[in-house]
């Protein structure tokens, strides 16, 4: 494979030495944070939901934070293929448009935005999500304590120092200043062991579906925070990516495999950890995970030679028509992943499964 990697924890590899690799395999699929890195997976995840799994009947958990958390919704929608089309082509073409002496658009700005799009691309099709007969989703947010419990212009950069001093120290300590909710399908288990942080559950339903998914999207200092999510505790809710930036979570009680389109093998904790390489090493919790990523002298194909991401809305200023194009030709170059995935599904060849 030249665009493809495979990446296996200890118990996966096992199952696949015994087993093989099957889609009734698979029992959870996590979808990570990192912004416009996910227009990759796009074709990988058109081909896993309408076409692999579509070949099994068992329940698959879908757990997901930030733009892992909208791929995933759509891809609960009764035209898998199409919604997840539609989402890539609405990312691509997303601008912010700038008020005059703006250097950026307003945090409020681009809330309002989101809010729109978030609106526009689930009205009257929140129920097939909520309703879909073997997927079940949970969507990951961040909700505030301490001085992060509400937004303000002082209290939210000094409660993200504390937050980031805390985890420093140890990963568990953040959840004194910011804790894991997960909205999930009624009635649906986490499908994940919660002894890493505080965590609560909430169960996702029609008045509280928008909230959950634009809370779960919001960047600190690039979006508001959302308040008061109906059916939630109260308080201050961000980003899933802020707790769980690559849900690096303990999935070691699954009795099946965690199928994990990702766009790097490194599994990253929580959106703090970023600068902490220690904490971006493997560990026991991704023991039955199975992950795909591009390579990276594939990567060096792409536009710009990397993923995209954030930093193109400054690369390309306000010629949003050339960062169009170079995302575009990212998401259509990914297809080889999609078609190598495909065909080493045709044909196992374990000898290029290296150890996550």
């Amino acid at each position: 494979m030249k665009a493809l990697c495979l990446y296996a924890g200890a118990g996966a590899r096992d199952h696949l030495l015994r087993y093989g690799l099957q889609a009734q395999d698979v029992r959870i699929i996590p979808g990570a944070a990192g912004g416009p890195k996910g227009l990759i997976l796009g074709p990988l995840d058109r081909f896993i939901f309408s076409d692999w799994l579509l070949r099994s009947t068992q329940p698959v958990d879908l757990v997901g934070g930030s733009v892992g958390a909208w791929r995933l919704a759509y891809a609960c929608l009764d035209d898998p293929a199409a919604a997840l089309r539609a989402f890539e082509e609405d990312y691509v073409h997303q601008d912010f448009k700038l008020l005059p002496g703006q250097k950026r658009p307003s945090a409020q700005q681009v809330s309002a935005q989101v809010a729109h799009d978030v609106h526009a691309a689930f009205k009257g099709r929140i129920g097939q999500i909520l309703g879909h007969p073997r997927y079940r989703l949970h969507i990951v947010t961040s909700h505030g304590r301490r001085l992060l419990a509400r937004e303000g212009p002082l209290r939210t950069p000094i409660g993200y120092l504390g937050a980031a001093a805390a985890n420093s120290v140890r990963r568990r300590s953040l959840g004194g200043w910011i804790e894991r909710v997960v909205f999930s399908r009624p009635g649906a288990a986490l499908p994940f062991r919660t002894q890493d942080l505080r965590t609560q559950q909430v169960a996702l339903n029609a008045a509280n579906f928008e909230s959950a998914l634009l809370a779960s999207s919001s960047i600190p200092f690039w979006l508001a925070a959302v308040h008061d999510i109906p059916g939630a505790p109260r308080g201050a809710y961000w980003d899933g990516g802020v707790t769980d930036y690559h849900l690096h979570l303990d999935y070691s009680n699954t009795d099946g495999l965690v199928l994990y389109p990702h766009f790097q093998r490194a599994v990253v904790p929580g959106w703090l950890d970023k600068p902490l390489k220690r904490r971006h090493r493997t560990t026991a919790h991704l023991n039955r995970v199975l992950l795909l990523a591009p390579h990276p002298e594939w990567v060096g194909t792409l536009p710009n030679a990397k993923l995209p991401d954030r930093t193109d809305f400054a690369r390309y200023g306000q010629d949003s028509a050339a960062r169009t194009r170079a995302w575009a030709q990212a998401a259509s170059q990914a297809q080889q992943l999609a078609d190598e995935f495909a065909q080493w599904l045709e044909r196992p060849d374990l000898s290029v499964v290296l150890p996550l």
